[in-house]
């Protein structure tokens, strides 16, 4: 009787193991479905980027003040008239100025340095 409880035992283990570890048992199952779940949450913020790239692309077709906008940021563009401002943050330092010429106009010397006397 002994022997039977022990062989009966042995068997039932051997048909759970494929159903819990083997190839499509219940362990990787759980993987896979985990696995779908970040898949899908990757998908939908493909989906919303996607969407959002059609509506810059459509209104860079259809209109003028995406093109404007884009040119003002990326290249920074302006409109003859504006003022350009730029704030810079603490402790950064200022860009050198260059200086402009006039269409037409003749460029200035730089200024005679004087002889040092001794």
């Amino acid at each position: 009787m002994r022997l039977l409880l022990i062989v009966i035992v042995a068997l039932v283990a051997l048909i759970q193991y494929p159903l819990w570890m083997g190839r499509g048992g219940w362990f990787s199952v759980w993987d896979m479905q985990a696995q779908v779940t970040d898949q899908r949450m990757i998908n939908e913020g493909l989906t919303s980027r996607n969407k959002a790239l059609a509506a810059e692309v459509e209104d860079l077709r259809s209109g003028t003040e995406a093109s404007e906008e884009r040119a003002r940021s990326e290249l920074s563009m302006m409109r003859q008239g504006e003022v350009f401002v730029q704030i810079l943050p603490p402790g950064v330092k200022p860009p050198e100025l260059k200086p402009t010429v006039k269409p037409g106009a003749k460029p200035t010397p730089p200024p005679a340095s004087k002889p040092q006397q001794r």
